[in-house]
């Protein structure tokens, strides 16, 4: 199995950064034999709050998010949640309050890091 890790660092909304990310990100998740993690760094970890609400038309990244969920793992980096006042309850089903020395894991084990 090979093991790709997204590192978002981009809010959810302004550009179109992270919506990339995860466009890619759940691409490589529909392949057989891969596997997807993401970690949400800086205002990237907005993209993990529960009950996002977009005008109609809009691409939800809640929605895309919820698709990597369930077929991989998705963490928040915690210090950058305590920086903006997002508490572990706020967050999507899936979603994890998460550590650097997790992402560090995560990069060592990884194939591939893809960084937005």
């Amino acid at each position: 199995m090979t093991s790709m890790l997204f590192i978002i660092n981009d809010a959810p909304y302004g550009n179109e950064r992270a919506y990339n990310a995860l466009r890619v990100a759940a691409a490589v998740a529909g392949k057989e034999g891969q596997q997807v993690r993401v970690f949400l760094m800086a205002d990237a970890v907005a993209c993990g709050k529960g009950g996002q609400k977009v005008p109609e038309g809009y691409y939800n990244i809640q929605l895309m998010l919820g698709k990597i969920i369930r077929k991989g793992e998705v963490l928040l980096c915690g210090t950058c949640m305590d920086a903006r006042g997002l508490r572990a309850e706020e967050l999507m089903d899936g979603a994890l309050r998460g550590t650097l020395a997790q992402l560090a894991d995560w990069t060592v084990e990884a194939d591939k890091v893809l960084v937005f």
